[in-house]
C-alpha cells in the first residue's frame, strides 16, 4: 500500500473492514499552477535548507506522507542542526541564515512506508532577499503570511 500517492491512497474503515479509494483531483501543470506564489512553507533546519536551495538535496525524509504536489516556500528553521551536519558539507553554523524564508521548491512525489517517507523535491529557486515570515513557524508546514 503506497500511502504517499494521493491517487491510490487507501483508508481502512474498521467497522466495515473494507478499504476505500480516496480521489484527489490531478493538478494542472500549466503556467497558472506552477508559477503562482506559494501559500505554504516547509520548515527545514540548516544546513539541509541550503542544500535544497543548491539542488544537492532532492529528497526530504519525513515520518509522515504528504499529498502536496506544488511549489512551497523553504523556511530555514531555528535552531540549526548539530555541528557534525555542517562539517559534512564544509560549512559553519553561523554561515547560513535561520528564521527566514530562503527560497521555494516543488514537491513532485512522495514514496515510502509508515514512519519513513521520501518527499521528492525539484526546481529550487532562491529568493532575491530573505523574508521574515509573519505567520508562526511550525515543525513541518505553516502559512508564512
Amino acid at each position: 500500500m503506497n500511502l504517499c500517492n494521493p491517487r491510490t491512497m487507501t483508508v481502512p474503515f474498521p467497522e466495515e473492514r473494507q478499504v476505500r479509494q480516496i480521489g484527489i483531483p490531478k493538478q494542472k501543470k500549466g503556467k497558472e499552477t506552477m508559477s503562482r506564489k506559494p501559500e505554504i512553507a516547509l520548515s527545514v533546519r540548516q544546513p539541509f535548507a541550503e542544500l535544497i536551495m543548491r539542488g544537492q538535496k532532492k529528497i526530504e525524509y519525513r515520518g509522515v506522507p504528504t499529498t502536496k504536489r506544488e511549489r512551497v516556500y523553504v523556511y530555514a528553521s531555528r535552531p540549526p542542526r548539530p555541528r557534525e551536519d555542517f562539517d559534512a558539507v564544509k560549512l559553519q553554523p553561523g554561515d547560513l541564515p535561520t528564521g527566514f524564508l530562503i527560497g521555494t521548491v516543488e514537491i513532485t512525489d512522495c514514496q515510502g512506508e509508515p514512519g519513513n517517507y521520501e518527499w521528492h523535491l525539484s526546481r529550487p529557486q532562491r529568493l532575491k532577499k530573505l523574508i521574515k515570515p509573519k505567520g508562526q513557524p511550525q515543525p513541518v508546514w505553516f502559512r508564512p503570511f
